[in-house]
């Protein structure tokens, strides 16, 4: 049995009576889409989860179902991860890699593309297991590391192992990421729209339109958005107009193997 199998076979009761453990979990009913729905499918996730439970909670409470990327080693990483799986959702691990710009730090739990192969089992390991409800992994900044198909040889194989599906987030145009996970036959996407490059509520709701025209035009579309307030709100604002309606939203895990479009 491999890591996903068991997480469907293991209750949230039976884990929190082992454990003793309790959080907060607003778990709110999110709309439904319409029945049978066959048209197409939009999933979007919500990165750089860990900082913040008031900001995560607060994206818990829309009426889709979002899915959640953690950073490993925060303070609020491995509790966040409880709540969000108690509710539902989807979690994915928000690997760490390394960006082209020095100057800017992926934060802990990192791969970097110096790191001997030794090294990056030992870190991706200690990550899997600080986030136990982690179905899939994308990564978190990484444009010099995913531009490396030598380097994404090296952890992909780890987490396809593990039961794990792959994202591309794309933070580059050179990534080797998803071309590397259809090699190695890993369940595999990539994003298509990030909905927040601008922090306007305005420009957050134009990228979900361009996200559902996109799902429209090619059958799926993947999306990611940040804990940003005006993120939150833009969604809000989005799932009361209906317009959302207009696909059927999933989780990730629904949207895989197919070539970017």
């Amino acid at each position: 049995m491999n890591r996903r199998q068991f997480i469907k076979k293991t209750t949230l009761g039976i884990f929190w009576g082992l454990i003793g453990l309790k959080v907060r979990s607003p778990c709110p009913a999110w709309a439904a889409p319409p029945p049978g729905c066959p048209g197409p499918k939009v999933a979007l996730i919500i990165d750089d989860i860990g900082f913040s439970r008031e900001r995560a909670e607060s994206f818990l409470r829309i009426g889709i179902p979002l899915t959640f990327s953690v950073l490993p080693r925060l303070a609020l990483s491995r509790e966040l991860a409880h709540e969000i799986h108690g509710c539902g959702r989807e979690v994915m691990l928000h690997q760490p890699m390394e960006p082209f710009n020095s100057c800017l730090d992926p934060g802990p739990g990192a791969v970097y593309v110096a790191d001997a192969p030794e090294r990056i089992e030992g870190v991706l390991r200690e990550n899997i297991s600080d986030l136990p409800f982690a179905v899939g992994v994308n990564n978190h900044m990484g444009s010099r590391f995913t531009s490396s198909p030598e380097k994404m040889t090296q952890v992909l194989p780890l987490f396809r192992d593990e039961g794990f599906f792959f994202v591309d987030s794309l933070t580059t145009g050179k990534s080797a990421a998803f071309a590397t996970a259809c090699r190695l036959h890993m369940p595999a996407a990539a994003r298509n729209v990030f909905i927040d490059h601008r922090r306007e509520e305005s420009e957050i709701l134009r990228s979900l339109e361009k996200l559902v025209h996109h799902a429209r035009r090619h059958g799926r579309a993947v999306g990611i958005g940040h804990p940003y307030p005006e993120t939150c709100l833009a969604l809000e604002r989005f799932v009361r107009s209906g317009r959302w309606r207009a696909c059927e939203w999933v989780r990730v895990s629904e949207i895989l193997g197919a070539p970017p479009v």
